[in-house]
């Protein structure tokens, strides 16, 4: 089969080649892929900067697809079912964290940058019917994050003041769209004008371009605070974000592009009964009830691009540039 596998002896550290597959193991399957979606995760692997990197292994965490072979134990009606899949594997029976032995799809198990992958059929899931093959495979990974962060970290509210940061990233996007779809009043941020306005087209109440020294006094005068925070960027940012969470709010952080902050104002946090907590991915509960959310509210992603597999360097390079609003695409 073609995938998308790394390779440090290429320039992009990315090669399109021709994979060996493999028989299946019980309790697994075989899922042809119509669509995968890109994260920084893969442009981290691409960079050489997450952990257990491995030249010749597939990338890619999100896809969706059709289910064309079964291993032994999995019930016959899987063949021919069209379905997404879960990427968090071997979370655990702790709701509250991970096991140690809790992996991503893409690294180092092969990924879902491929003509098909190999998961066990645990991580199937039906495919929602109101989504395009693209909308579905830019779900499972930004969107188990994005709902783990708003529902089980942050505990959202109808009426509360919800600030997402970074509008234009996956995790970002979905985010602010379940915070929506769950009664948050929704303000965005971002340092591109034309992702704010984006932003304000799908119902954003209010925006702000953080590169405007006075953000955060807007956005004070305009909100009265933030009842819940949600972060993929944190260093020096996290001061900034303190001082417009509500008292007794909280900030959830599910990365830390621009590292750590090189101060914190400590005062702040405790004087005004703030809550800071990190978050990563999901368990399978979390997964099960985004996709009931996204089945009832008939969510959709969105998409920014879909590249073919043998654009793979563009559509990273389009991520690590940061030129995306929404999820990038590729379809074999």
């Amino acid at each position: 089969m073609r995938a998308i596998t790394l390779d440090s002896n290429q320039d992009s550290r990315l090669l399109l080649t021709e994979v060996q597959t493999r028989n299946l193991q019980p309790g697994e399957v075989r899922v042809m892929i119509k669509a995968a979606a890109l994260n920084h995760r893969d442009e981290w692997c691409r960079k050489g900067l997450y952990p257990n990197i491995q030249d010749g292994v597939v990338l890619g965490s999100d896809g969706a697809g059709i289910v064309t072979e079964i291993g032994e134990g999995v019930a016959y009606d899987w063949l021919q079912k069209e379905v997404i899949i879960n990427p968090a594997l071997n979370w655990g029976e702790n709701q509250k964290v991970q096991s140690t032995s809790f992996e991503i799809l893409g690294m180092p198990r092969n990924g879902t940058l491929a003509d098909s992958v190999i998961v066990p059929v645990d991580r199937l899931y039906d495919k929602p019917a109101h989504m395009t093959w693209e909308e579905a495979g830019a779900l499972p990974l930004a969107g188990l994050t994005a709902f783990r962060a708003l529902t089980y970290q942050g505990e959202i509210q109808a009426g509360e003041n919800l600030l997402v940061t970074g509008f234009g990233g996956g995790v970002a996007q979905f985010a602010v769209q379940f915070g929506m779809a769950l009664g948050a009043n929704v303000s965005t941020s971002s340092s591109s004008p034309a992702k704010l306005e984006r932003a304000k087209a799908i119902g954003v109440s209010k925006t702000f371009n953080y590169l405007d020294h006075n953000w955060i006094t807007k956005a004070l005068e305009e909100t009265n605070g933030f009842d819940l925070i949600i972060d993929g960027a944190v260093g020096d940012t996290l001061n900034h974000l303190i001082q417009v969470a509500k008292p007794g709010g909280k900030i959830v952080f599910y990365g830390a592009t621009l590292g750590n902050p090189n101060k914190i104002e400590a005062r702040k946090i405790f004087w005004n009964q703030l809550k800071i907590m990190g978050t990563t991915m999901g368990s399978d509960l979390d997964f099960k009830n985004m996709i009931s959310l996204v089945c009832e509210k008939k969510i959709q992603p969105i998409i920014d691009q879909v590249f073919k597999f043998d654009q793979a360097e563009e559509a990273f390079d389009r991520m690590r540039d940061g030129k995306q609003t929404g999820k990038i695409v590729l379809v074999p």
